[in-house]
């Protein structure tokens, strides 16, 4: 079974080919955006699902970890707590002057 349903990619694809898609990620990333990639992991599906292919569980499955990986090479922007402030329990300073 395809690590997610053909929909999916199908949808994926839909909404990549949309035109507020392509101007929200030209404007963040200055190029429009490559959406063949959902419309081959589509057609892969489909190949998998009708024949048991495994050329295309295959590309499939290598096309899942790229994304996997692609979205984990990217640090968070803060760095997260181990524990909260040692005054965290104290009133704000919002009615003072500075």
């Amino acid at each position: 079974q395809p690590p997610r349903s053909c929909e999916d990619y199908w949808w994926e694809w839909k909404h990549c080919r949309g035109l507020r898609h392509a101007f929200h990620h030209y404007y963040a990333h200055g190029e429009l955006p490559a959406c063949g990639r959902w419309r081959d992991d589509y057609e892969a599906c489909r190949a998998w699902e009708r024949g048991r292919a495994a050329a295309a569980q295959e590309a499939l499955c290598k096309s899942e970890r790229a994304r996997v990986t692609e979205k984990q090479k990217y640090a968070p922007v803060w760095t997260l707590r181990k524990s909260p402030p040692p005054d965290w329990y104290l009133p704000l300073d919002q009615d003072k002057p500075n």
